[in-house]
């Protein structure tokens, strides 16, 4: 039997193709992903990889020999395939690796209605069974089904995405604006287009050509060398803003008139604002807003200064989703430009986020830094990694550092949380690497400052 431990991640499957795995297995997948749902239909996308086609056509192969009549919706976003999911009401699985590079790929699965399937929801009894099916040398023999062979359709769902996205947000009443959108060879060349159609924008495309060997920059906006031809290109051509996608077009980055990124906090306050106002206006009296720990005291600040109710979770959609199904909340944020919706079956789109963010511009006449100066309102030291080989021993350190301080607060929601009066910092192990993360807000630079560099000098030594 097969370890299939370093492919199958808390919550989705990654791996380099051929290396880690390849169409036997996505087959077997397919195949274990309807024994384990009991689903009698799924629906299947896939982003634009070369690996793409051949294991999304080889999970859909193995779905249908385990009985489902399975819907193939060809190239799509992340949140296209949600979209799929939430309005045919059928569990899926989207072939991606994300912002990974060009050698990766990936699966997300998720039940009928969007819901996600992580390793306590059905992931770690997929990989058992596969496992179960695959010999150490990595042959892979999944045994006969009972039920009789299931179909393979096509159906298109563009058209419907963009439509359903359009009806959750008023943009019938805004200004003329030019937008830089930075596809980066990913999915969002696909979407955009479609879902801009119609409106009053001078869309200005930048590498909108689907290419999974991404020729220009990496697909993942989160690292800010990615984001420099989007800043200049902004500032070139007189724009109102800059949009930047992942390479499965679910994360979505802003840039503002001047070049430079508005945070995502700042657009998880932004648009919290707007769908508190949503909900309020159809009857209900305490929304509830998500927010990871990690995202800036802003939010919190601005949830309540509006009347509703922020919800502080762990970082990871996972939990996320899980505290908006409990709360019945109308929107969730992260700091890393992941934005959950209700009316999105809590599912996170950054394509939607995006057309929040054209309305709130194009509904006003000042600029978007104008515009998002109230929902930044901290000094923040954004992620810094430090290599740890012990990172137990290293946060027990800095957790004594801090723990008998006046005034202080410390929480173990998600790694360690320290605050004082006008600053707080998380310091979080990563799951996969031997890495401390350190996240610092503060009232002001220099205090942040004083705060980042007392911290790494405990991590560090």
């Amino acid at each position: 039997m097969r370890d299939l431990t370093q492919l199958v991640k808390a919550y989705d499957v990654r791996g380099v193709v051929p290396d880690q795995w390849d169409e036997s297995l996505s087959r077997a997948f397919g195949a274990a992903f309807v024994r384990v749902t009991g689903a009698s239909a799924v629906v299947v996308g896939h982003d634009m990889r070369p690996s793409s086609p051949a294991l999304s056509r080889a999970f859909a192969e193995g779905a249908a020999s385990y009985g489902a009549d399975v819907v193939e919706i060809g190239l799509c976003s992340t949140d296209q395939l949600y979209y799929a999911s939430g309005a045919m009401d059928l569990p899926g699985a989207m072939f991606t690796a994300s912002h990974n590079p060009a050698q990766y790929n990936g699966i997300k699965m998720c039940r009928a209605g969007a819901a996600p399937v992580g390793q306590d929801t059905g992931l770690a009894e997929i990989r058992e069974l596969v496992e179960s099916w695959t010999a150490a040398d990595g042959t892979v023999e999944i045994p006969p089904a009972e039920a009789a062979e299931g179909t393979l359709t096509t159906r298109d769902t563009l058209r419907g995405y963009a439509d359903h996205l359009l009806s959750l947000v008023d943009l019938a009443g805004i200004r003329p604006l030019k937008v830089v959108v930075d596809a980066g060879n990913g999915m969002g060349g696909h979407t955009v287009p479609t879902v801009f159609d119609g409106l009053p924008l001078d869309l200005v495309p930048l590498y909108f050509e689907l290419d999974g060997t991404f020729p220009n920059h990496e697909a993942n906006p989160l690292d800010p060398k990615n984001l420099v031809d989007l800043q200049a290109k902004v500032v070139e051509v007189g724009a109102d803003l800059g949009l930047a996608f992942d390479g499965d077009a679910d994360r979505c980055f802003v840039i503002d008139e001047r070049g430079e990124p508005v945070s995502p906090s700042a657009i998880t306050a932004l648009v919290a604002a707007r769908e508190i106002a949503r909900a309020r206006a159809a009857g209900e009296q305490q929304p509830v807003i998500i927010h990871n720990l990690i995202t800036s005291w802003t939010v919190p600040e601005v949830v309540r200064e509006l009347g509703a109710e922020p919800v502080r979770t762990r970082v990871g959609h996972s939990f996320i989703k899980q505290e908006m199904a409990a709360t019945d909340a109308v929107f969730g944020g992260e700091h890393s430009a992941h934005y959950y919706f209700r009316d999105f079956w809590r599912a996170d789109t950054g394509m939607l986020a995006a057309l929040h963010v054209l309305a709130a511009l194009g509904g006003q006449p000042g600029t978007l830094s104008e515009l998002t100066a109230e929902y930044d309102r901290y000094a923040a030291s954004g992620e810094i990694n430090s290599t740890v080989e012990d990172q137990a021993a290293a946060t027990a350190a800095v957790r004594a550092a801090y723990a008998d301080q006046e005034g202080v607060t410390l929480d173990e929601l998600d790694g360690l949380t320290v605050a004082g009066a006008d600053w707080w910092f998380n310091l979080r192990p990563s799951n996969t690497e031997p890495l401390l993360r350190l996240n610092v807000e503060a009232k002001d630079p220099a205090k942040m400052a004083e705060v980042r560099d007392a911290v790494l000098a405990v991590v560090r030594g």
